[in-house]
């Protein structure tokens, strides 16, 4: 299950616009900076800093990120947004990492409920 690219934040132009924005919501492991658009559908970048280890730590959080999102497609609102993880994301599980995302993501009202989990 990946991400298509169409809904990917790649452009450093991208990233600037949704931080100067200003619009960020954060627990203890993630950061969430958002920007309503026009798009159709929502759009995720994600960053990782080097403090949280070498490039394959780093990109193992990246992947589980990218998993949780695209598991989260159906519910997610059609905005931009940034993931940015923090120090301690790299010792956690998937199913914690899901956790820790979801509740971020419905602090920003970006991720909807249409039942109760």
């Amino acid at each position: 299950m990946a991400i298509k690219k169409k809904y990917r934040v790649k452009r450093s132009r991208d990233f600037e616009q949704i931080f100067s924005a200003k619009h960020s919501f954060a627990n203890r492991k993630f950061v969430i900076y958002t920007l309503d658009t026009a798009h159709p559908h929502y759009r995720v970048g994600i960053s990782v800093s080097k403090k949280l280890g070498h490039a394959v730590v780093r990109n193992r959080v990246k992947r589980l990120i990218r998993h949780a999102v695209a598991e989260f497609t159906p519910r997610l609102e059609n905005v931009d947004f940034v993931v940015i993880a923090r120090l301690g994301v790299q010792d956690l599980t998937f199913e914690e990492v899901k956790r820790n995302l979801k509740h971020v993501l419905k602090l920003s009202n970006i991720y909807v409920d249409g039942e109760i989990d």
